[in-house]
């Protein structure tokens, strides 16, 4: 179907008529003449935006679809305004060899929205079987982390950084150093499971010195082997320094930029997360490198787990949080208030995004581009509730904050959710071909 939005307000304020035809935009102009085949989206002034992608999710599947699946991790990102999403290869099986990226690419054809797949690393890495697939990117390396199995060391990495390097893929590095974690922090009786524990002990647990010395030891071996390095969710305003004067790009995720240490009091164990919670000094500072472009991209590390698992005590509980439905929306209610612009919004959930990881086809509202384009009025915010989302746990950690959603995502062209429904079946497709 050929579909023209008419009278569409782009981020950088103009009207325009977006007219998208077997799934690519075919005009962008102040008046476009409709076909007769044309659906008539009569736009009135709302936003219109190209849909975000989300570089850094955890479907789930495999290994563990009673957290997330395909289908509801897919849905909740279209209600979201996510029109792609890049996986993580620490599923079960990890993504690490090609019969898993195999496996993985199956279930993932359930999906309602594009997807990447990246492929991971661990110390029994077998590098031929796995560069032999359409990868992505190789995705969420751990670095002298100890975060489920999956960190290797710096002789492992650096392997790993020039095999990708050759390949000419992108390498998305999870920066802690382990070495530096603080002992005195780790103490297993501390009371409180839940909203109870206090999560506080966790932000102190995985200190900010931290994030930078393994952001700075990722970039130098990054140069040395010629290769493009992405920082996953840098948390602090350190990290981010490190990775722009390194000449590496960096993520921050939304958790990072609207929730610092002072909301673990409220979340406990909701609000445990790698890395962890920073002070609202560091928040506010990350806010502001976000926002002056010194942050590249938000992606959210859509983590989920069910509320039963969350609710152990602190060193128990599983470490994440659900986000890829309200990424877009929080940033757009902080545009609506003047705090960032729509056009940096543009940028660092679909332009930028799409620059880094080689999308040339994705995050532009342009002629020739994926029709992958969001409807949004801002004149419209509302209460986020957990209970309003799609994902398959069920919760959020921005449980009444406001945001601003969309009234349709569509994808390739095809309208995969409008009005609050979701419409018709599964047409993601994996941007790797």
């Amino acid at each position: 179907m050929s579909t023209l939005f008419r009278d569409g307000r782009t981020a950088d304020g103009r009207r325009r008529d977006v007219r998208t035809e077997s799934g690519t935009i075919v005009a962008v102009a102040d008046a476009v003449a409709p076909d007769p085949t044309d659906r008539i989206v009569d736009a009135d002034g709302r936003l219109l935006l190209p849909g975000a992608i989300d570089a850094h999710v955890h479907f789930r599947e495999p290994g563990d679809a009673h957290k997330e699946t395909w289908t509801t991790g897919s849905r909740s990102a279209a209600a979201g305004g996510v029109t792609t999403v890049v996986d993580q290869p620490n599923t079960t099986p990890p993504t690490v060899v090609g019969e898993a990226f195999d496996r993985k690419a199956e279930l993932a054809t359930a999906s309602y929205v594009d997807y990447g797949l990246n492929g991971g690393v661990t110390g029994d890495w077998e590098p031929d079987s796995l560069f032999d697939r359409p990868l992505f990117a190789l995705g969420e390396v751990f670095l002298a982390d100890s975060t489920g199995g999956m960190g290797i060391d710096t002789d492992q990495f650096a392997a790993a950084v020039g095999r990708a390097a050759a390949a000419g893929v992108a390498v998305t590095v999870h920066a802690e150093d382990a070495t530096r974690f603080d002992e005195s922090a780790y103490d297993r009786d501390a009371g409180g499971t839940g909203r109870d524990a206090d999560a506080a002990c966790w932000s102190q647990y995985r200190p900010a010195a931290a994030e930078a010395a393994a952001v700075e030891e990722a970039v130098e071996i990054g140069a040395a082997a010629g290769a493009r390095i992405h920082i996953a969710h840098t948390s602090t305003p350190e990290g981010v320094d490190a990775a722009v004067d390194g000449g590496a790009t960096c993520e921050a995720t939304p958790h990072h930029l609207f929730l610092s240490r002072a909301d673990a009091t409220e979340l406990g164990t909701y609000g445990r997360m790698n890395p962890p919670l920073r002070s609202e000094t560091r928040r506010q500072a990350l806010w502001d490198r976000l926002v002056d472009g010194r942050i590249d991209i938000v992606a959210t590390d859509h983590a989920p787990h069910t509320t039963a698992e969350k609710e152990a005590s602190l060193w128990d509980a599983p470490s994440g949080v659900p986000g890829v439905e309200t990424m877009l929306p929080l940033l757009l209610e902080r545009a609506r208030h003047g705090e960032i612009s729509y056009e940096r919004v543009r940028d660092v959930t679909a332009t930028n995004v799409a620059a880094v990881f080689d999308l040339p086809q994705k995050g532009r509202i342009a002629e020739g581009n994926d029709a992958d384009v969001v409807l949004v009025d801002p004149e419209r915010p509302r209460e986020i509730r957990g209970d309003d989302l799609h994902s398959k746990c069920g919760w959020t950690p921005f449980e009444g904050m406001t945001g601003v959603f969309p009234s349709l995502t569509m994808v390739r062209g095809t309208v995969v959710y409008e009005d609050g429904a979701f419409v018709g079946d599964a047409v993601g497709e994996n941007v790797r071909g």
